[in-house]
């Protein structure tokens, strides 16, 4: 089954499990925290990079990080297929991994209190 592996410690990451883990779970997707131990050794992240972004693990062992995740999770998911569809317009990826990052810098920032500098 693919893991998606996210920042525990993160509130918006956990309301974001929260709101799709069962339409995921019901795909074969089981989600793990970042900070389980090995993580990063079994995902091949530095530790210094391991929560940058959410990663999701396939079944064959290929790990994807950031918008390529996200993608491939969308391309499982009936009504989330048109984001895949839109990733394989050209030059569409970059924009999707700029958003990422922007959304993952960001992503400590609930109600325009930064718990994050």
């Amino acid at each position: 089954m693919p893991d998606i592996y996210f920042d525990e410690e993160c509130r918006f990451c956990r309301a974001t499990v929260r709101r799709f883990e069962r339409q995921l779970t019901r795909r074969g997707f089981t989600f793990v925290p970042l900070q389980a131990p090995g993580t990063a050794r079994l995902l091949g992240v530095p530790n210094e990079h391991l929560l940058d972004e959410m990663r999701l693990r396939l079944d064959d062992g290929t790990v994807l990080g950031g918008a390529s995740a996200v993608v491939a999770i969308a391309r499982r998911v009936g009504w989330a297929w048109p984001l895949w569809a839109l990733s394989r317009i050209p030059g569409a990826m970059p924009v999707m991994r700029s958003a990422y990052r922007w959304i993952a810098r960001n992503r400590g920032c609930v109600s325009g209190a930064c718990a994050h500098p």
